[in-house]
């Protein structure tokens, strides 16, 4: 500090000061993330509902929903897609609300209800969309039929419940079960078979019924 108070810093001081914390900002984030060779991953015991059964294991923190139910409970009807949260061969509900499993940790959903493909109705006792889509042949392929069926139960129980999309018009009214809205709704759960309009008659036989 100079005899005036004031701070005495250099141009050269200032430079190397601000090359230094470029420096620093400029480390990639996977670099600063690093995990040291042989470090044991973290595991925690987890307890969900899934498919009205108490189900608790024990699971690496790092993984996914959509692996848990795959690999740890061997519930193999929800398919791996892209495992980018994209295509929505992965949707299931949880608490009712249908998200995609690939994007979510098992370790979030401690007492959870979670409800898969499986859980929705057995070969011997379909659930009504199930029967819907083998009824209007929904399913071609098959791989994507999970997501699309828990995705579509959960789309009608949305406009049940009066959740607008971005196709409402009216937000004061409660939305119907209009080609519009279901197809807005079902955006993200690709079929790379192209059994969309299959799919949507489907679902319109459901909402039909309900009504």
């Amino acid at each position: 500090m100079s005899d005036s108070g004031e701070f005495d810093v250099s141009r050269r001081a200032i430079l190397a000061g601000g090359a230094a914390g470029a420096a620093v900002v400029a480390v990639p984030v996977t670099a600063q993330a690093a995990v040291p060779p042989g470090t044991a991953p973290s595991m925690a015991k987890v307890a969900m509902e899934v498919n009205g059964k108490r189900r608790a294991f024990v699971v690496d923190t790092r993984t996914t929903l959509l692996d848990a139910l795959r690999e740890n409970l061997q519930l193999t009807g929800t398919k791996k897609g892209c495992d980018h949260g994209q295509c929505g061969a992965c949707t299931v509900l949880v608490d009712g609300v249908r998200i995609n499993s690939c994007l979510s940790l098992a370790v979030m959903h401690q007492g959870d209800k979670v409800t898969t493909i499986e859980g929705l109705g057995q070969p011997d006792d379909l659930h009504p969309m199930q029967a819907a889509f083998i009824k209007h042949d929904g399913y071609q392929c098959g791989y994507c039929t999970p997501g699309q069926i828990c995705s579509a139960v959960a789309v009608l129980g949305e406009i049940k419940a009066g959740v607008p999309s971005h196709v409402t018009d009216d937000l004061t009214a409660r939305p119907t079960a209009s080609n519009d809205e279901m197809r807005e709704r079902m955006s993200g759960n690709i079929c790379r078979c192209g059994a969309y309009s299959n799919i949507l008659e489907a679902m319109a036989d459901v909402a039909e019924k309900r009504a």
